[in-house]
């Protein structure tokens, strides 16, 4: 894994077909040949990686998220972070399966596929190699923890807190860490 912590990526998604009907205009775009965005004519920002509406599914989650998923199978973690305001595509980079996307899964999809496969190929070539998957899906929205993954959850259970150890997380992630 390299000596870099955090990676920044940006990705644009496609005009929705809504927007397209009614003439929007993309006024964000990735300059060519390079990990920059350009906003309007002339406000250029860096990024570790910079992705289009054309660049597939499989380009971001190749470039960003597979050598994560590696390095999470060799015993390392790994954080996906999403980010945007209300419509921007977080929804379709992570969920996929719409938007124009050709049905192709999105981070998640990928994500659970390569390291059940990883596991299942670390686990044919070593002997007595036992592996626990944990997965979160936090959803923070005006400063409201939601755990996506279980259904009764009300926005308002989950707060985020530092156990004695400095670790950050929600009460039910410091829960697990304390029973390894």
């Amino acid at each position: 894994m390299s000596e870099v912590c955090v990676q920044v990526a940006a990705r644009i998604r496609p005009l929705l077909p809504r927007e397209v009907l009614h003439n929007h205009q993309v006024c964000v775009r990735v300059v060519p040949g390079s990990a920059q965005v350009m906003l309007g004519s002339d406000r250029l920002f860096s990024f570790d990686h910079a992705f289009g509406p054309t660049d597939s599914q499989d380009e971001v989650y190749e470039s960003c998220v597979r050598p994560l998923v590696e390095s999470l199978v060799d015993g390392y973690n790994a954080t996906v972070f999403c980010y945007g305001q209300t419509g921007s595509g977080k929804t379709y980079t992570v969920g996929g399966g719409h938007l124009g996307s050709g049905g192709y899964g999105g981070i998640i999809d990928r994500v659970a596929q390569d390291v059940f496969l990883l596991l299942g190929e670390k686990r044919k070539n070593s002997d007595g190699v036992e592996a626990k998957v944990r997965v979160s899906y936090i959803e923070l929205y005006k400063e409201e923890l939601r755990d996506l993954l279980e259904l009764h959850t009300v926005h308002k259970e989950l707060h985020i807190r530092e156990d004695e150890r400095g670790n950050t997380g929600n009460e039910k992630t410091l829960r697990m860490c304390r029973c390894l």
